[in-house]
């Protein structure tokens, strides 16, 4: 009776209702875009648009802009993969090697509990490998491994997954 109970509840848990799908409309992503491209003054932009519980992790979906010339520092987030997919303009991207002036985030730090969790921030990359990419190119940026853009050829923007295993940033 009791190996009867286990399976019928395993069976249940199984069976259960399924999670929610959740949109990401492209008017949403060019009404951000538009938004922060109208403000002259923004160096660089990582608006994150949805954080969502996708069973046993987080996902979420955020749009980066980067207009040309821009002088961002070098990351490496700790426990969040990210997945950038190109929408416009060219730029090239350094991942892997080692962080320049290295700098832990604190844990109160925006970027940490919205965008991509605990990491590492730094002026640039030593080593690494260089890769120019351009519209409709896709980077897969795994947990861990350094990244920097050390010249925007021209206006950039791309969406970005990012993969919140620990769920360090919050639901949004």
């Amino acid at each position: 009776m009791l190996r009867t109970l286990a399976v019928l509840l395993l069976f249940a848990q199984a069976t259960g209702n399924p999670m929610l799908a959740t949109d990401v409309k492209s008017a949403d992503i060019q009404a951000t875009l538009k938004r922060v491209m109208a403000n002259p003054n923004i160096a660089v932009s990582d608006t994150p648009l949805r954080t969502v519980d996708a069973g046993g992790h987080n996902v979420s979906i955020g749009v980066v802009y980067r207009p040309k010339g821009a002088k961002g520092g070098s990351a490496s987030h700790d426990k969040v993969s990210e997945v950038y997919q190109v929408l416009e303009g060219s730029a090239t991207l350094v991942t892997g090697g080692t962080i320049i002036n290295p700098q832990r985030r604190t844990s109160t730090q925006e970027e940490v509990t919205q965008i991509n969790g605990p990491g590492v921030s730094g002026t640039s990359i030593e080593g690494g490998v260089s890769r120019r990419i351009t519209k409709g190119d896709m980077v897969i940026i795994p947990a861990g491994t350094p990244h920097w853009f050390p010249e925007i050829q021209e206006t950039i923007a791309y969406t970005v997954v990012r993969i919140d295993p620990s769920r360090v940033v919050t639901l949004k």
